[in-house]
């Protein structure tokens, strides 16, 4: 496929009316959406800003490529844009904007678009085909420069895929490692930044792409080996453990189109950390590089989240399907607390969803670490994960756990960085694993400790509770149920609630469990109101993953909240912790009764006033998604 493919002179704007960023992405956006390119405006534009969220596709010298791969896309296109009296676009060189080019590319597409789009990254980084565009008037004559740079370049694009070998024994070479969240745009333009500095400079180099399409010219050992430095220009994960004992350059994939020339003379003088010996904390340069502290922990914090959403999603409908069923089948009022598990089929379906729910928290703390100290964490990060579900410390310990497992790995390192060279080979397969699963969980016992007295504190507490006034006890048990979504404050409520069914069921079940359930209810369901009615707070991942709290809400799984919670803590807990309290309070007060300990939805029929305490739990999710909508910050523009 060519560049050609994806353009057309019908989807061009040759005189953008927008002024800013936000104006001229919306105008592209309805341009895109008018030509039957994408199906979905707002869930493209959210795509488009997710992606500039990440770092501005500004890329300066006048060109901007905003683009996003999503199930929004139709056809696969590239909208040109051009706007005669600039836009301040966040450019990375700070100067306006004259050039756009929005690439729409759909969820699955194939390895010819992707090779396409690179084509088109690298034609735009000749200073000569973009002085021709800037003065082009009609999309005719856009349509057929393009059309005569891909005639030219077939030949010299394939060249620029080779690796430009070391001409004499005394010439630098170097490696570099290209790579950007989507894998489009600047994944290959500063591959190609990178290769024609290094050619003007004399530098033999080779560049590994990791982009939509996979990897591409994967550096080999040997290569590494014999490199005098190693640039890895990338805004997302990339394998770091090959290039121990080599002096690495940590930088931002903008870097690598920005400043080429920088990274190259670094690197082939070897002026660059060593990657094994210092990791993140040998210089300031590396973590200049990669960010603030709170950027970096915000990074690791989303590869544990990430990770671990697809086991809440999976568990979490697999065990409301059961409840469903089983409660479909019947289940005598005698065996309530089995309620899931009491016919054959449900119980195997609860089986296979709870060993889903149950990697949850290891898989979140496994994956911090591991971003925190590479490979080397994982294991240590697991062992945390899981001492802090078995040890009662729920999701915020395993939070904790993930942290405290990479820094352990990380300080590892720093420890064994010096051992003899004989002993270097069995550092990663004996040292880190065994220390770093002994020391790690060491500290999970003791962290552990503190969240049990929590647990057992709060049960004391809500007893000496029992005889105040309904509505406060049921406002306050309904919102330790948001307080954080299935740890050691939420499983207390639960219990306690749980623990007023066996002496209420003759009076037709308890106040107490009806606001506990309800109160677990609020925060998933106000993440999927939340995510409907205020898209521009929210990334298009987020969007997709609030519609599973639908099911999650409406089957009292309240974890389906836990990665938005994890992601933003001080905007969304209290959010949540107030709908679900009003609703725990009008359900305490109105004496509306449940005679299941679990189930949600699929249990109504044993709530003596089923309309009124479904209105309660809408009315309190409504209540935490306004307030998110009014706190929570706008998605970049």
């Amino acid at each position: 496929m060519k560049i050609t493919d994806l353009l057309s002179p019908n989807v061009m704007i040759l005189n953008l009316k927008g002024t800013t960023k936000h104006s001229v992405i919306e105008e592209m956006v309805e341009e895109l959406a008018k030509n039957n390119r994408i199906t979905d405006s707002e869930l493209f534009k959210t795509g488009i800003l997710a992606r500039e969220a990440q770092t501005s596709t500004g890329l300066g010298d006048g060109i901007a490529m905003p683009h996003a791969k999503n199930a929004a896309v139709k056809k696969a296109t590239v909208l040109f844009a051009k706007s005669h009296a600039g836009v301040d676009y966040d450019a990375l060189d700070g100067q306006p904007t004259y050039l756009f080019f929005m690439i729409a590319a759909p969820e699955g597409a194939n390895d010819t678009h992707l090779q396409a789009l690179a084509g088109l990254s690298r034609l735009l980084m000749k200073s000569e085909f973009t002085a021709k565009l800037k003065d082009i008037e009609t999309a005719e004559e856009v349509y057929a420069l393009f059309s005569e740079a891909e005639r030219d370049d077939e030949e010299s694009a394939q060249q620029n895929t080779e690796v430009i070998e070391p001409l004499t024994e005394d010439q630098p070479f170097v490696v570099a490692v290209t790579a950007c969240p989507t894998g489009i745009a600047h994944t290959y333009m500063a591959e190609d930044a990178l290769k024609t500095k290094a050619k003007e400079m004399g530098i033999a180099i080779k560049v590994e792409t990791n982009g939509s399409d996979g990897i591409k010219h994967a550096l080999t050992s040997e290569e590494i080996s014999r490199a005098k430095g190693v640039i890895v220009a990338a805004d997302k994960q990339v394998e770091m453990a090959r290039f121990a004992g080599k002096p690495v350059l940590n930088r931002p994939v903008s870097d690598g189109i920005r400043k080429t020339e920088e990274l190259l003379t670094k690197a082939s003088l070897g002026e660059a950390p060593l990657y094994q010996s210092s990791e993140t904390t040998n210089t300031k340069e590396t973590e200049n590089s990669s960010g603030s502290i709170g950027s970096q922990i915000y990074k690791h914090l989303m590869n544990g989240v990430s990770n671990m959403l697809p086991f809440v999603i999976g568990g979490g409908i697999v065990i409301a399907l059961a409840f469903m069923l089983d409660q479909g089948m019947g289940v005598p009022q005698t065996e309530l607390a089995n309620l899931g598990s009491y016919n054959f089929i449900p119980s195997q379906l609860k089986m296979v969803g709870d060993a889903a729910f149950s990697f949850m928290l290891p898989i979140l703390a496994g994956f911090i670490a591991s971003s925190i100290a590479d490979r080397p964490g994982l294991v240590a990060g697991f062992v945390a994960g899981a001492l802090a579900a078995s040890g009662g410390a729920g999701f915020l310990g395993a939070l904790i756990g993930g942290f405290v497992a990479g820094y352990v790995l990380i300080f590892l390192k720093k420890l064994l960085a010096k051992l003899p060279q004989s002993l270097a080979g069995i550092r990663t397969i004996l040292f880190y694993p065994v220390l770093g699963v002994l020391i790690t969980g060491a500290l999970m016992l003791l962290i552990n400790i503190p969240m049990q007295a929590v647990n057992t504190g709060l049960n004391n507490f809500l007893n000496n509770l029992s005889g105040v006034n309904a509505a406060l006890l049921g406002a306050l048990l309904a919102g330790m149920m948001s307080v954080d979504l299935g740890g050691p404050v939420n499983k207390a409520a639960y219990v306690f609630g749980t623990g007023t069914l066996a002496t209420t069921v003759a009076s037709g079940g308890s106040t107490v469990m009806a606001a506990v359930m309800a109160g677990g209810m609020v925060p998933p369901l106000a993440i999927f109101i939340a995510t409907l009615l205020f898209k521009n707070k929210f990334s298009e991942k987020d969007q997709q993953a609030g519609l599973t709290n639908l099911v999650m809400g409406a089957s009292f799984i309240t974890e389906g909240a836990i990665p938005f919670a994890a992601a933003d803590p001080l905007r969304t807990i209290p959010a949540f912790v107030v709908g679900s309290a009003i609703t725990g309070s009008l359900v305490s007060n109105l004496g509306i009764k449940l005679m299941a300990p679990h189930g949600g939805i699929f249990v109504i029929l044993l709530v003596n006033r089923p309309l009124l305490y479904i209105g309660f739990i809408i009315l309190g999710a409504f209540i935490s998604a306004f307030i998110l909508g009014a706190i929570r910050k706008p998605v970049p523009n």
